[in-house]
Parts: structure tokens; C-alpha cells; sequence
């Protein structure tokens, strides 16, 4: 599976969040994009940090600048902010995606339940072939 990052959309309101962390300079956009989508990808893998690819850049440098911002209090700032101001796209259902269970079909159930082997007195001994499976009877014993 490939990763592809933030949609422009989403990173516009990280940048946003970001830009206005008091103690956070961000020089050069570019980089400081790749490095959140670093964060998101070891978030979503759930690998260790030396398993980060190549193309996030070396992956000590990623940890180091990552442990600085979770010091300065950037991750649960950018998180606070982007909890207030949720996109609820994917999390809306409609029914259309929803299934019921067959159970849920309102049948009705039957009254009594048989245990497995006991049948009561003077009951018929139930056959577990189907009329159409086979013409050949077994011969109960």
C-alpha cells in the first residue's frame, strides 16, 4: 500500500495551526510538509523509527526534530486545534452502507431449542439430508 500523504486541503490547515505555535519557526515549507507526513506515516504503520523510508529523509533526524516538537507542546496543540475544527466526512453513514444481520429480519424464533443427541419422547427422528441432496434414503437405525 502506498502512502500519499496530506491533501492539500488537510496540510493548509496544519501550516495554519503550525505558523501559529509561539517558539515554532518553520523556514522552509516543503520539508516541514514532508516531515508531518513522516509523523503520520510512522502513526499509521506503527513501525520503529528505523524503519521510516528513504523518501521521509533519514529517519534519526525525523525522530529528533519529532521528540523537540512533542517538548514544546506542538503535537497536543496541533491536535487540540484540529479536534475543534473536525471534518466529519468520513465518519457520516447512510443507509445505503448499513447491513442488518439476518438474525435482525424479525423472523420468529423458535419456541423451544433442541440439544444436540435428545429428542423428546415420542418425537421423529429428523432427517439432516435435504429432499433434494440425494434420492438414496438412509435407513435409520
Amino acid at each position: 500500500m502506498t502512502y500519499t500523504g496530506l491533501s492539500d486541503d488537510a496540510w493548509r490547515r496544519v501550516r495554519a495551526c503550525l505558523k501559529g505555535h509561539p517558539g515554532l519557526y518553520i523556514k522552509q515549507e516543503a520539508p516541514t510538509r514532508r516531515f508531518v507526513e513522516a509523523v503520520l506515516w510512522m502513526a499509521r504503520a506503527g513501525a520503529p523509527w528505523r524503519m521510516l523510508p528513504a523518501e521521509f529523509g533519514p529517519w534519526n533526524s525525523v525522530y529528533k526534530r519529532f521528540a523537540r516538537w512533542q517538548e514544546k507542546g506542538v503535537w497536543q496543540r496541533l491536535m487540540d486545534q484540529l479536534a475543534a475544527d473536525g471534518d466529519l466526512e468520513w465518519v457520516m453513514l447512510d443507509s445505503t452502507v448499513v447491513r442488518a444481520h439476518s438474525c435482525a429480519a424479525g423472523a420468529k424464533k423458535a419456541k423451544e431449542t433442541k440439544t444436540l443427541g435428545v429428542h423428546k419422547a415420542g418425537s421423529p427422528r429428523s432427517s439432516t439430508a435435504s429432499p433434494t441432496a440425494s434420492a438414496t434414503r438412509f435407513a435409520s437405525r
